[in-house]
């Protein structure tokens, strides 16, 4: 057992997000472990641009109000103790509401391929994140 090495929080880079974003590596994990995750800071309106994962993605939001959404129009809303999986493959965005910042903790894995671990599309419009919302009002994760 060893404690890991936390390397300093770093912007995340423009290409990929759209408003002011940063991340804290928490584990990017060495073979054989395929394991990442990140805790990751939204400033209000900010968000991530349309990406997917190759083996999927969990969102367990820490504190604020998240906006998920997806190629159908959908835009969940969820609150810290919520937590939110996304499907090998699809395409999705998430960031934080309009007026306030939100936190949340991204685990992801790489492939075991080496093939990408995200692809990352077209930054997301004003008219799809704005979109309706829909929040799930169930008991939160325990």
């Amino acid at each position: 057992m060893q404690f890991v090495t936390q390397q300093p929080t770093s912007k995340a880079p423009a290409e990929w997000f759209t408003g002011d974003v940063w991340w804290d590596v928490i584990v990017a994990g060495q073979e054989p472990s395929r394991m990442r995750a990140n805790l990751v800071r939204f400033a209000p309106g900010a968000r991530t641009h349309w990406h997917s994962h190759a083996v999927g993605q969990t969102l367990h939001i820490v504190s604020g109000t998240a906006l998920i959404g997806t190629r159908d129009g959908t835009v969940l809303e969820a609150h810290p103790g919520r937590t939110v999986t996304c499907p090998p493959g699809e395409e999705h965005w998430h960031g934080a509401a309009p007026d306030r910042f939100m936190e949340h903790i991204a685990l992801w894995e790489a492939t075991a391929d080496g093939a990408p671990e995200t692809t990352w599309a077209e930054p997301v419009t004003d008219a799809q994140y704005t979109g309706s919302r829909q929040t799930y009002d169930g008991p939160a994760a325990e």
